[in-house]
């Protein structure tokens, strides 16, 4: 892990999926989580995305690991970034390669095309294959029992900017994702979750879940923790994009004559709303 990450203590290695896999944590670059999924049963080891391969191969070295898969969600290079570390190092072609079938050309090394529908497998566990656009086209979420690896649609307390959109894509995947088991296990590509929370408590003050969130994320930032995962449950408590039901959050975003605007309209106002950063200038740490 580099000096610089925002994350200095890394999640300890948890048994999901009733005990058959084990989720590692790596930070990598600045902000990402990489995340390592283990067989226990065969020692299958899959990669989720990644800017590089260095603190991957790192981890698998210090852990005795063999990395036998790379499970990509989109093509932003600090998603694919480990796939071409590999191929610079020769190592890719050792690799299968899951990433998305619609953008199959811009995946290094890919070797399993996958789209909505499919499966992929970590030894004796099978995940199924989302098609979860909105971030990016052709994004992919795989979801693994009780883990749902979301890339950069869903983030703990909020969710990827719109470069491909349009905004009813990303509602509609966010809203996909709303129906899993609240205790589902959010595992997101980045550490974003202070700054998405204050944007959060600017739209909803008087949110008191979202207020006890904020507080616990702060403590656990501040002794340089990380605050991923999250789950379902709490997503659905606290992050504004999930919440276009509240009273209070569409009096924030809506002018009073738009005040019977849809769920997915009220959506697309905030993410436009946190997309201009005013919340930034306020004093909403306190």
């Amino acid at each position: 892990m580099k000096s610089g990450h925002v994350v200095q203590v890394p999640n300890e290695p948890a048994l999901v999926c009733n005990g058959r896999l084990t989720l590692h944590q790596i930070p990598s670059a600045h902000d990402n989580l990489i995340w390592l999924l283990v067989c226990n049963e065969t020692g299958d080891c899959a990669a989720v995305d990644g800017p590089d391969g260095t603190a991957v191969a790192e981890y698998c070295t210090r852990h005795n690991f063999r990395l036998t898969k790379i499970l990509n969600t989109h093509t932003h290079p600090d998603h694919i970034g480990i796939n071409r570390d590999f191929e610079r190092q020769g190592l890719l072609g050792t690799l299968r390669v899951f990433g998305s079938e619609a953008r199959q050309n811009d995946i290094p090394g890919i070797t399993d095309p996958v789209g909505e529908g499919d499966t992929v497998s970590i030894g004796v566990v099978s995940g199924d294959v989302w098609l979860t656009e909105g971030h990016l086209d052709g994004h992919i979420s795989y979801l693994f029992d009780d883990i749902l690896l979301c890339g950069d649609t869903l983030f703990a307390g909020g969710c990827g900017y719109l470069f491909d959109g349009p905004p009813q894509k990303m509602y509609d995947s966010l809203m996909r994702f709303s129906n899993l088991a609240p205790m589902t296990k959010v595992c997101c590509a980045h550490e974003y979750t202070l700054d998405n929370l204050l944007f959060a408590r600017s739209v909803e003050p008087k949110n008191r879940h979202l207020t006890e969130r904020l507080a616990s994320v702060q403590r656990l930032r501040h002794t340089g923790r990380s605050t991923v995962p999250s789950t379902i449950e709490i997503e659905l408590m606290t992050n504004p994009f999930l919440r276009s039901g509240s009273l209070e959050l569409r009096a924030h975003v809506l002018t009073p004559a738009n005040q019977n605007a849809t769920d997915a309209e009220v959506f697309a106002k905030t993410r436009e709303l946190k997309d201009q950063k005013l919340y930034k200038t306020l004093d909403l740490e306190k």
